[in-house]
């Protein structure tokens, strides 16, 4: 695909945390694009719909495949998010814009099967800076024990005039996850799900 530099897969696998082997090993993976900055050296531009629209789903479709390819299907993936890094040379609206659009969003949650929104993080760094893809469970934002971040970063990416896009997936939680859920809270706090802090 011309419109990406490079394209960067990320795995790993935790068999053993806190000297425990884990009863279902854990896998994360980030996918990430390394693409030119369509609006750098524009000046401020107003609307970004034209590339938002031209660009989002073409990198979903890309990226999908590759986390689907490793994962190898998308019911395996249990946890999913997405992340972005802007150029030095680029606003943070120019990370946000190709990630935060259901142009981006919808073509990983069908092919995952996911209702979840996208867990996300979007910053503005140098090459070689931390790419960090927070997750969250695809159906269920409750559940603790998929609150995941998968951190890696590419040495000769983002240039000042590029931008990272990336998605993430994990196959399984934390392997020892023993902090309860937010639902478990809610019932001792006798609040609302929809008002955790019962703000009136």
């Amino acid at each position: 695909m011309s419109l990406i530099r490079k394209s960067v897969l990320h795995v790993e696998t935790l068999y053993v945390d806190g000297d425990k082997v884990a009863a279902k090993p854990l896998k994360m993976i980030g996918a990430a694009a390394v693409i030119k900055n369509p609006w750098v050296g524009r000046g401020y531009v107003e609307d970004l719909s034209p590339e938002i629209r031209r660009l989002a789903p073409q990198l979903s479709e890309h990226l999908t495949k590759l986390i689907l390819d490793e994962a190898g299907s998308g019911e395996a993936v249990e946890a999913f998010g997405k992340s972005a890094i802007v150029g030095l040379d680029g606003e943070i609206e120019h990370a946000s814009a190709l990630i935060h659009t259901l142009h981006f969003g919808n073509t990983y949650r069908t092919a995952v099967g996911a209702k979840s929104y996208l867990a996300f993080n979007n910053t503005r760094g140098p090459a070689n800076a931390p790419l960090l893809i927070p997750m969250m469970d695809k159906n269920d934002e409750g559940r603790r024990s998929h609150y995941l971040t998968l951190q890696f970063a590419i040495p000769d990416a983002p240039a000042a005039d590029e931008l990272v896009i990336a998605l993430g997936a994990a196959t399984a939680g934390r392997p020892h996850h023993r902090i309860g859920d937010r639902y478990k809270d809610l019932a001792e706090l006798g609040n609302d799900v929809k008002n955790p802090a019962a703000v009136k």
